[in-house]
């Protein structure tokens, strides 16, 4: 395939490199000291499961995305808060049958394409208020995809990879079992790749399962800069993380989306990582815009339209967007 990673950052890179050493045309779209890096160095992943080891792929890297022309497939692997500039200069990479796969963290701007009942088709103000993203890349380009890894950067373009391999892929209006063939087709080609790719035929469950768990301990992060394991320790912050996810397992009954869990159940399986900075506590310490919207603001909208209370939820968005605020770090 000729691939294309927009956002060449810890979990860009991470799959770029790994695409890039089975074979696959890889190229990215970069700026500043990341562009200047791959240039000069390539795109590097440190493995470190077990035994350090460093693996290298070179790759055509461009600030221009008409510089490398339709892609098979389209990896944006960007924060949330730089979708409008990805949604301004992705063009140039689509071809008609060109793949643009999601991965990324929080409610999407996809979530309602082919799925939602009564709000199918909407679109939630907090993620694409214009509805920009959405006509710059037309539902039947996308495939939806839910990262179970922890990677961090070392320096531009060179990515560590902590724990975990999985990839969960699927389209937005994939339901009831069925699973496209190019869906199929692009979980072999991940596999192939060395990732625990599987497919999914309601991606949207998945993308709620994973956003049930970190909408949580990654703003609490943020605002205290402490380890997962240290907020699900101290009991106290640990019902309150309990009462916002009650809000969202409310909220994904009313859209179809039930969670069998109980918050514990989750608790357990996250204290089972260990001590790990979750990818916004990383953002803050680097000085890096934070992805509220995608992760607490999209829910709070979501409880308005399926009119379930959310004080809790609330609570939670305020203080961490005060706390990035008064940073410099959410836009206002």
């Amino acid at each position: 395939m000729k691939v294309c990673i927009y956002g060449a950052g810890a979990i860009g890179g991470w799959i770029g490199v790994h695409l890039a050493q089975t074979g696959h045309e890889v190229s990215v779209v970069a700026r500043g000291a990341t562009l200047e890096a791959l240039q000069k160095n390539g795109l590097q992943c440190v493995q470190t499961q077990a035994a350090e080891a460093r693996i290298k792929a070179d790759v055509k890297v461009s600030a221009n995305p008409a510089d490398l022309g339709p892609q098979d497939l389209v990896i944006v692997a960007v924060k949330a808060p730089a979708m409008a500039d990805v949604a301004k200069g992705i063009a140039p990479l689509l071809g008609p049958n060109t793949m643009v796969m999601t991965a990324m963290n929080g409610v999407p701007w996809w979530f309602f394409q082919g799925f939602g009942g009564k709000l199918q088709g909407t679109t939630l103000s907090t993620i694409d208020p214009e509805g920009r993203i959405a006509k710059a890349i037309p539902a039947h380009h996308v495939v939806g995809c839910v990262v179970h890894a922890s990677c961090s950067l070392d320096a531009p373009g060179v990515v560590r990879h902590h724990f975990g391999q999985g990839l969960i892929l699927g389209e937005p209006a994939d339901q009831h079992g069925q699973v496209s063939a190019r869906v199929q087709q692009l979980v072999a080609d991940l596999s192939a790749a060395g990732f625990n790719a599987s497919a999914s035929a309601q991606i949207q469950k998945d993308v709620w399962y994973k956003l049930w768990g970190n909408m949580t301990v990654n703003p609490i992060s943020a605002i205290t800069g402490a380890t997962t394991d240290l907020i699900l320790k101290d009991d106290l912050v640990r019902d309150f993380v309990s009462k916002v996810m009650l809000e969202a397992k409310a909220i994904g009954e009313k859209i179809g989306i039930p969670i069998a869990q109980t918050p514990e159940d989750r608790h357990a399986v996250t204290l089972k990582l260990g001590a790990f900075k979750t990818s916004m506590l990383q953002d803050v310490e680097a000085g890096k815009t934070v992805e509220l919207d995608a992760l607490v603001s999209g829910v709070r909208e979501l409880g308005q339209l399926t009119q379930v209370s959310t004080p809790y939820t609330d609570a939670l968005l305020g203080l961490s967007r005060l706390h990035a605020s008064v940073r410099g770090l959410y836009p206002t």
